[in-house]
């Protein structure tokens, strides 16, 4: 967007140059031919392009917490799951031996206490009637203690060993879409460190978004909720639609440019959108609705010295005295141009420097249009409102279907119209 008003701006200060070097070489103002397009009445819509990439609106890796080879696959690419159902299975050959020898390591645990609680009550009943000795009671106790703490652990290693028998069986924990697999029958995952990732499933592809990146010189004009068009290369024909949902603090910075993730929800009843699509976004930041509007260019343009020599008298008083207060100032600061003879209200040479109208356009600024009336021009003050780049919104003494100059051609006497080259080879 940035770039836009550059370039916009270059060309511009091209068309002017232009047409006052070929009005002054000529010399003769009669022969002056004005390029114009009409006053109209419509929407200004300002906006901020970016581009982004299609994803899921949730994306869940499943992988596996045990080890082992995989036996089985119930699901591939682009297949359909549901939450629960089973997509893979890994050899459980190791995995039923661990059940095994954790149930034998119980069996045996529970012996151990059996015989620990026998003596006990053997010992207790000598150390009743006196029989045996206290610490021979204590060491029985503590055995027996000691045994029932086995049989605790070995349960415990037993459920663990169930439960990695059950994690051979890898289900899909949402319902959604496989986009990716990773593994094939007989490939060995480990998951010592790592946890391996067999699938990718996309919860459902009917809701999609884009992540766009939005430069930090427009990222500030981007608002949650606000409306967004895309196009993909894919159906370069078809416009789709978003909304902001979510604007990312983490700035990323790509050689030396910094730029904002924005989240932008889409549907996608049709399934054209797949993940990865590259999307080219249009976001709608601010829209005036059925207003009077004329083409940016008329804004910038000013015509030839001599011309406004002419028409000084049309100019009205105010806006004379803001030219002339706008140029005092720029040659305060060492600009060149301006008005020679301002104390006769007089046009004088035009430097090679900024007019009064060399300035960003801001709502609420006041701009000068030229108004063809016939074969004369006059000069209308105007408000000015939003700008789309190639329209503005204004607010003057306007009316649809006027026309507004933005460029000039210029003949000799006797020849054909001759086209500024500064000015684009077409007709307005």
């Amino acid at each position: 967007m940035k770039m836009k008003k550059v370039v916009t701006a270059v060309i511009l200060v091209l068309i002017v140059g232009g047409a006052i070097f070929f009005f002054t070489r000529n010399g003769k103002t009669q022969d002056a031919q004005w390029l114009t397009l009409n006053v109209s009445r419509g929407n200004v819509d300002v906006t901020v392009t970016a581009t982004g990439t299609l994803a899921a609106d949730t994306t869940v890796q499943v992988g596996t917490q045990v080890s082992g080879t995989i036996s089985r696959l119930y699901a591939d690419w682009n297949s359909h799951v549901r939450q629960g159902q089973t997509v893979a299975r890994l050899d459980t050959t190791f995995l039923w031996a661990a059940v095994e020898q954790a149930n034998a390591n119980l069996q045996k645990a529970r012996v151990a206490a059996d015989l620990a609680k026998t003596t006990l009550d053997r010992v207790k009943k000598l150390y009743e009637k006196n029989l045996d000795s206290q610490s021979d009671y204590d060491t029985a106790l503590s055995n027996y203690q000691t045994a029932q703490a086995g049989v605790g652990i070995a349960k415990t290693a037993l459920d663990q060993a169930n439960i990695n028998l059950s994690y051979a069986t890898i289900k899909s924990p949402i319902t959604g879409v496989v986009i990716s697999r990773s593994v094939d029958v007989g490939q060995t995952v480990a998951a010592s460190f790592n946890t391996p990732t067999l699938f990718t499933i996309a919860n459902s592809l009917s809701d999609m978004q884009v992540q766009a990146s939005v430069d930090e010189g427009d990222i500030g004009s981007v608002k949650v909720g606000q409306h967004v068009t895309f196009t993909v290369d894919a159906y370069p024909n078809d416009v789709f639609n978003g909304t902001v949902t979510q604007i990312r603090l983490q700035p990323i910075t790509t050689q030396n440019v910094v730029e904002y993730t924005v989240i932008i929800d889409v549907p996608n009843p049709g399934m054209k959108l797949l993940p990865g699509m590259t999307a080219n976004l249009t976001i709608e930041v601010a829209q005036a609705k059925d207003v009077l509007k004329v083409p940016t260019t008329a804004l910038r343009f000013m015509p030839p010295p001599q011309y406004l020599a002419q028409l000084r008298k049309s100019i009205p008083d105010s806006v004379r005295q803001r030219m002339q207060q706008r140029f005092q100032k720029l040659r305060g600061q060492g600009g060149s141009g301006g008005f020679a003879n301002a104390g006769n209200g007089g046009f004088g040479q035009a430097g090679g420097g900024m007019n009064y109208q060399d300035r960003d356009l801001n709502p609420g600024s006041y701009f000068m249009v030229w108004v063809l009336d016939g074969k004369q021009l006059k000069a209308a003050r105007v408000r000015i409102g939003l700008s789309d780049g190639t329209s503005t919104q204004v607010e003057g003494n306007l009316e649809p279907g006027e026309q507004v100059v933005v460029g000039m051609l210029s003949s000799g006497s006797g020849s054909q119209a001759q086209t500024n080259p500064f000015m684009a080879r077409r007709r307005f």
